[in-house]
């Protein structure tokens, strides 16, 4: 099967998590400061805006913690976004409030999450859809006139700029993933960088416990009880281990030429798929945004578009939809149409993009998804434009 995500992993790894092993200590430790000053420099961030964690996942609930979203209050999010960005909102008892996304790049802009604004509205929350960094620039000032906090989750756009700036650290607080599908993968595990120090000092103590003293071992040379500890807020465990972050450093300096790849990769379905009936592709960046290259797209006839996906399966090409609509899932109470984000979840297919493709694979996913289009428009009677 050529599957949709596969992570580049090797020795260098490998060597990383020996050295891990036989320093005798595996949890949160060294390995994670390194990773968070490297991931820092990355940024182009202050280190002590970084917090570390297990999941991406665990950083929108943080986020909605540290914003102190609650009952009454209402977060804007797109509908074509992460179901965990809407569970950390309705968790803490306040109401996600979906906007619309424009239906080819999948991504909201100013006019989408204008509308959607109310006196009751706590935080935006945006998702760069696969890595492509959107109207950030513009939905970040919007934020910053209506003195609303913006959440970004850059779980797709671990390499995403706009004019030099990071995604991620355009507002309030940014989140990352290193899950096992994401371009940086370091098995689980996520970032949170929050503006405020004063924030992000409290999502390291939410994080572990709300311990004011997190290490009684480095504390045993002053000499007293290190053993004893105070707790401020009531937190939980969210950290992250030192074997995680050791794979994270390696990985973090193979990024650029992860990024190169699915940039070629990208660039070679542009070109592949160029002309063929029924398919749009997606655009380019505009000037000055840099792109992760997460995922890539195609767009036909909804009419379909499913029938394509089964034909490439039976292939052995796994494809899929990301993300399906949230405002059409009923635990978030009714919702009214966005016929952008519809038509995009009816008309959408990712297909397999991921740095460890080779050319052969490639040509044989052009292939077969030009194929697959051409024969199913004909079994339904479509002549495609």
């Amino acid at each position: 099967m050529i599957n949709l995500f596969e992570p580049a992993l090797g020795e260098e790894e490998l060597a990383e998590v020996r050295a891990v092993f036989a320093s005798g200590w595996l949890g949160k430790g060294t390995r994670t400061g390194e990773f968070e000053a490297a991931f820092a420099a990355h940024l182009g961030v202050p280190a002590d805006r970084l917090v570390s964690l297990n999941s991406c996942t665990e950083g929108l609930f943080l986020a909605a913690e540290l914003l102190e979203i609650g009952p009454g209050d209402e977060v804007v999010l797109p509908s074509v976004s992460f179901v965990g960005a809407a569970n950390a909102v309705a968790a803490r008892g306040g109401t996600p409030v979906f906007c619309d996304v424009d239906p080819h790049t999948l991504n909201p802009s100013v006019a989408h999450i204008a509308p959607r604004l109310t006196a009751a509205t706590r935080a935006v929350l945006v998702l760069h859809y696969g890595g492509y960094p959107g109207d950030i620039e513009n939905i970040a000032a919007l934020c910053r006139d209506r003195g609303i906090p913006l959440i970004e989750d850059a779980a797709c756009a671990v390499a995403s700029r706009v004019s030099a700036t990071a995604c991620g650290t355009f507002g309030d607080i940014g989140l990352w993933s290193f899950d096992p599908m994401k371009i940086l993968v370091t098995g689980d595990g996520g970032m949170l960088y929050a503006r405020d120090p004063a924030l992000a000092q409290r999502a390291a103590e939410l994080s572990y416990l709300g311990l004011r003293q997190v290490s009684g071992y480095a504390q045993a040379s002053t000499g007293g009880r290190w053993w004893e500890f105070q707790v401020g807020p009531f937190g939980r465990r969210s950290i992250t281990n030192d074997i995680s972050s050791a794979i994270g450093t390696v990985q973090l300096a193979k990024l650029p030429s992860f990024v190169r790849r699915r940039q070629e990769i990208t660039h070679w379905y542009d070109d592949r798929l160029a002309g063929a009936a029924g398919l749009r592709r997606p655009a380019p960046p505009p000037p000055g945004h840099e792109s992760s290259y997460y995922f890539y797209w195609v767009q036909m006839d909804r009419r379909i578009r499913d029938e394509v996906a089964t034909r490439l399966y039976r292939r052995g090409i796994y494809t899929s939809f990301r993300y399906a609509p949230l405002h059409l899932v009923s635990a978030y109470g009714t919702q009214p149409a966005l016929p952008g984000a519809e038509r995009a979840a009816a008309e959408t297919l990712c297909i397999p993009l991921h740095q460890g493709l080779d050319d052969t694979q490639l040509d044989t996913v052009a292939t077969e998804l030009r194929a697959a289009v051409a024969e199913v428009s004909e079994l339904a009677g479509i002549t495609a434009p």
